[in-house]
């Protein structure tokens, strides 16, 4: 049996998380909103792809997506709610002129040379339904994770009196509540119709499995960002 898509997608988060980081250790937070634009993008192309992996039935996209939840818990975390609320906002307009570009490409013409509008069109062609999901299931989960990272934050800190400590209880607290109601917008909202009842249940627990994973595995990156913080330049 082979194995490659189960060690893709477990390769692919210390990869992706280690760009995010990256991107905020070179650039700051205009780092961070680059990785949003680019992962807004991407996930809502590679979420059409369904695969089989670790036994279930998933589509493509999760880990990319979990991505944005580490990159607004960075922002919460080093810049404060302000500059984490305004990364959302900067990720759904991406994804909205992204929509708009897209829908307009099945409005051409194409030349009789032409050899790939048709498999382009056929992708592309049900981009907006599955934007419409991920717009709303984006705004909601992730403005729901800025709000939630803070109040965890102001809990904590009210307790303790140190407001450096249970990072991890905020960072998986808003993510793991947050993740949840995403998947569930995103998969009914994007699938309903063209999957049967049984498989979306299948795609809303794998990708949730998924996410729990990444969620607890993104925990180091915050760490490495905070402690980064002091040398990035913005």
């Amino acid at each position: 049996m082979s194995f490659i898509n189960e060690i893709l997608i477990a390769c692919s988060i210390p990869v992706f998380f280690g760009f995010l980081v990256f991107l905020f250790r070179v650039f700051g937070k205009t780092g961070i909103y680059a990785w949003l634009v680019l992962e807004a993008i991407a996930a809502n192309i590679e979420v059409l792809i369904l695969v089989n992996a670790f036994g279930m039935e998933q589509t493509l996209g999760n880990v990319l997506f979990a991505s944005s939840f580490l990159a607004t818990d960075i922002l919460s975390e080093i810049y404060g709610k302000k500059e984490a609320s305004k990364a959302v906002w900067v990720g759904i307009t991406s994804l909205i002129i992204f929509v708009v570009i897209s829908v307009s490409w099945q409005f051409f013409t194409v030349s009789e040379n032409d050899f790939c509008s048709k498999s382009i069109r056929e992708v592309f062609a049900v981009t907006p339904r599955i934007m419409a999901a991920s717009l709303l299931g984006y705004l909601v989960s992730e403005l729901y994770d800025v709000w939630v990272y803070h109040k965890i934050w102001e809990k904590s800190t009210k307790s303790t009196g140190d407001k450096s400590r249970y990072l991890w209880l905020r960072n998986n607290g808003s993510t793991l509540s947050s993740q949840l109601i995403n998947t569930l917008i995103f998969t009914f909202l994007a699938f309903a119709g063209t999957y049967d009842f049984k498989t979306l249940i299948s795609i809303a627990i794998s990708s949730y499995v998924i996410y729990v994973f990444t969620s607890l595995f993104d925990t180091p990156f915050i760490y490495l960002a905070r402690k980064l913080a002091p040398k990035v330049r913005d």
